[in-house]
């Protein structure tokens, strides 16, 4: 809405589902690179640089980066029975009871996903992962005990936690949320270099005009000084973030780098 009112122009939201999110960025990848189609690019799509054997677009070479806009806290989270009451806790308990435990997610090769392969890598357990068609199923069967464990957005999951069907014990970012202040990162629970969020940036074709990069840059950076935006972001637990389009371009280059390890070692993998 912001953008529109600025530039004087009509934005009209295309929603392109489809192979992880891959069909969206290939259709901007071959539009006409004159700032009038744009993606809103996610982690999804760093993580998919790598689960994919055989994409027709590389997301760092094929697109101009335009602008972070916001990061979504991912929070660790597990059945109520589970007598657990933080992640040191967790660990030791999956340890100890190494066939009792899954972990579910809202589909294969998400960031929830690999939030979780990281998890297992980093703390040096074992658990096997339940992959669902969304994290709405996710989130039912984690409170029905038919799984234990799961990393989740914060928006979908932090109601369940405060009607008390889940136990919180960790966000994944590296500060603590604003939204559930009182959680620790997984970094304070003994996870360094434990980042993780669901992030999303505006991106354009690769060959757009600086100026016209620039532009879009700089009317995206002022939106988010409008209260009614930053009300929004809040509302979903999300905070703001204001870059350059160099400073965006490097962070998707290394999410790439930094995804490419954990999803090889998860072995997931798509044709």
């Amino acid at each position: 809405k912001e953008l529109g009112e600025d530039l004087g122009q009509s934005f009209v939201v295309e929603n392109k589902p489809g192979a992880g999110s891959n069909i969206g960025a290939e259709l901007v990848a071959r539009a006409k690179p004159d700032g009038y189609t744009l993606y809103m690019v996610a982690v999804t799509s760093t993580i998919n640089q790598t689960l994919y054997k055989n994409l027709s677009f590389d997301i760092v070479k094929d697109f101009a980066p335009i602008a972070l806009v916001i990061k979504v806290p991912n929070i660790l989270v597990v059945n109520p029975s589970l007598p657990v009451k933080n992640v040191k806790e967790l660990v030791a308990y999956v340890k100890a009871h190494p066939d009792k435990l899954s972990y579910a997610s809202s589909g294969s090769g998400t960031s929830i996903h690999m939030a979780g392969e990281l998890f297992k890598l980093r703390a040096g357990v074992d658990i096997p992962h339940i992959p669902y068609k969304g994290s709405a199923p996710a989130l039912t069967d984690l409170i029905g005990n038919q799984v234990q464990v799961m990393f989740d957005n914060m928006p979908s999951a932090w109601p369940h936690v405060q009607a008390g069907k889940l136990r919180a014990l960790a966000v994944t970012t590296a500060e603590r949320s604003a939204t559930a202040p009182e959680l620790p990162t997984m970094m304070e629970s003994g996870y360094d270099k434990f980042d993780v969020s669901s992030w999303f940036g505006l991106i354009a074709p690769a060959g757009t005009p600086p100026e016209v990069i620039e532009k879009l840059n700089a009317v995206m950076v002022k939106a988010q000084d409008n209260p009614e935006v930053q009300k929004a972001f809040a509302g979903l637990g999300a905070v703001g973030e204001k870059t350059t389009p160099a400073e965006f371009g490097a962070f998707i280059k290394s999410e790439v780098e930094s995804w490419a390890p954990v999803v090889k070692a998860s072995g997931a993998q798509v044709d």
